[in-house]
């Protein structure tokens, strides 16, 4: 007996049984810690990790369409980085106006400091220019060469001097209803721009327009910078 504990004189290659238990217990112990740290470690990679949304070359993000070399030249092509709807971090791509990159690139970097949602940001050569597919799939975009609807003159989005974020969040509102089809704009939800808001603030102090504050309709989506 020594300290109250009956110790076995019994043992396993010279070492006591009780001292081997011991032994095993603290390996089983580092071993657990061991996939615990390393478990952590991934979900840590995997969180740190940049969802790549698009890629594309300057030429593929412009695919398809005929430009007037005026409008060609000045464009651009921008990578930028946001948290989208999964919580992760995503990098999508803009075509803007040469003059607007530096006011885009900081105003996304707000938007992703303050961790708003954003769906998804890829050029509208992925959606053959189609302004209704890509409102659908909740695409954020600029540069689409097009007239205003219903309407001849050219949209601020065919100079690269326009955005739509979120459109399913955030629809254009007119008295025939609502698109993209089947939105609805709820100022409580996740992603939604509202006034006063994070994003209308950080598109509004940098000298651009929101559509949402339109009297005719309201495109609650869009901002431009003529």
């Amino acid at each position: 007996m020594q300290n109250g504990i009956a110790v076995s004189r019994r043992q396993l290659g010279g070492v006591p049984i009780l001292h081997t238990s011991v032994l095993i217990l603290a390996g089983l112990l580092a071993l657990d810690c061991a996939q615990v740290a390393t478990q952590l470690a991934t979900q840590k990679a995997l969180d740190n990790a940049v969802v790549i949304d698009s890629a594309l070359s300057f030429d593929d993000a412009l695919k398809g369409q005929r430009l007037p070399p005026s409008i060609k030249r000045r464009l651009r092509l921008v990578n930028v980085r946001y948290y989208s709807f999964d919580g992760r971090l995503h990098q999508g791509q803009l075509v803007i106006h040469k003059d607007l990159k530096q006011s885009i690139v900081a105003i996304f970097g707000e938007l992703k400091d303050h961790r708003f949602p954003i769906a998804k940001v890829v050029p509208m050569s992925k959606y053959n220019y189609d302004d209704e597919a890509s409102m659908l799939d909740n695409n954020t975009s600029a540069f689409n060469y097009r007239t205003v609807e219903g309407r001849r003159v050219l949209s601020q989005h065919a100079l690269g001097r326009a955005i739509d974020i979120n459109p399913f969040q955030n629809p254009i509102i007119e008295r025939g209803g609502s698109r993209p089809r089947g939105a609805q704009y709820e100022p409580q939800a996740k992603g939604t721009i509202v006034i006063n808001g994070l994003v209308v603030r950080a598109f509004l102090k940098r000298g651009w327009k929101w559509g949402g504050a339109w009297k005719t309709k309201k495109d609650y989506q869009h901002f431009e910078k003529p």
